[in-house]
C-alpha cells in the first residue's frame, strides 16, 4: 500500500481535498485559510457550514498577535495545541490556569467550574488579548460576565466549547451579543483542537 510520508505533501493534499467544500461560500483568501485549518483539525468537512466569523475577527486577531498579545485558554489542551514557538516570535505567550491549585480551591469555595475560576483570575489581563475557549461553556459565559460587569475587552474571542450542556447556548450568545470580534461554530461541535487550529491559522497568516 502506497501512502504519503512527507508532512508538507500530506498537508497540501489535505487542503486540496478540503477546497471543494469551501468553493461556494464566498470566502476571502484569509477566511479560506481559517476554515481549512479548522476543517483539517476536525477531519470533518461539515464544519464548512457551521463556522461563524465576525467581519473584523481575522484583522483583529492578526493585529493583536503582531503586537505581541498573550493568549488565554480555558484548558491545557488548547494551550498545548497552540504553536507557542511562532507565538513567541511576536512576544506572546499562551496561558492556562485550570490545573492551578489555587484555582481549584477558588472553584470549590465559590461553587463554580475551574474553567470559570481561571477566567475570573485572569481578569484585566484579558484586555487586548486573545481568549481561546475550546472545552468549557462556563468559561465563555464568564467572559461575558467580565465584559458586561467590568468592561473587559479582549481583542478576539475564539469560542468553540464542545458538548451538550450550555455549549450551543454560549456560542449563540457570542454571535448575538459579543462586543468584540469572535470566531465560533454553531451547535454542539467544537473542542480544544478547533480552538488551537483557529489560533494557529491566524499565526500562519502573519507570514503572508
Amino acid at each position: 500500500m502506497e501512502f504519503l510520508t512527507d508532512p508538507i505533501a500530506i498537508e497540501s493534499r489535505s487542503m486540496d481535498i478540503i477546497a471543494p467544500y469551501l468553493r461556494d461560500l464566498n470566502l476571502s483568501p484569509q477566511e479560506i485559510k481559517l476554515f481549512s485549518r479548522i476543517i483539517h483539525a476536525a477531519g470533518d468537512p461539515d464544519y464548512a457550514r457551521i463556522i461563524r466569523i465576525h467581519p473584523e475577527a481575522i484583522h483583529a486577531g492578526c493585529t493583536a498577535l503582531k503586537a505581541g498579545c498573550h493568549i488565554f485558554t480555558d484548558v491545557e489542551m488548547v494551550r498545548t495545541g497552540i504553536n507557542k514557538r511562532k507565538l513567541a516570535e511576536y512576544g506572546g505567550e499562551a496561558h492556562c490556569l485550570v490545573a492551578d491549585n489555587e484555582i481549584a480551591r477558588l472553584a470549590k469555595t465559590q461553587g463554580i467550574t475551574r474553567a470559570m475560576a481561571a477566567i475570573r483570575a485572569f481578569g484585566q489581563r484579558l484586555n487586548g488579548a486573545i481568549v481561546a475557549i475550546g472545552n468549557a461553556p462556563t468559561a465563555l459565559f464568564e467572559i461575558f460576565r467580565l465584559m458586561e460587569q467590568q468592561e473587559i475587552r479582549p481583542a478576539l474571542i475564539i469560542g468553540v466549547p464542545v458538548g451538550f450542556v450550555g455549549a450551543a447556548e454560549a456560542k449563540e450568545l457570542l454571535i448575538a451579543k459579543s462586543p468584540v470580534p469572535y470566531i465560533t461554530v454553531i451547535g454542539n461541535k467544537g473542542g480544544s483542537p478547533i480552538a488551537a487550529a483557529a489560533v494557529n491559522a491566524l499565526l500562519y497568516m502573519l507570514d503572508a
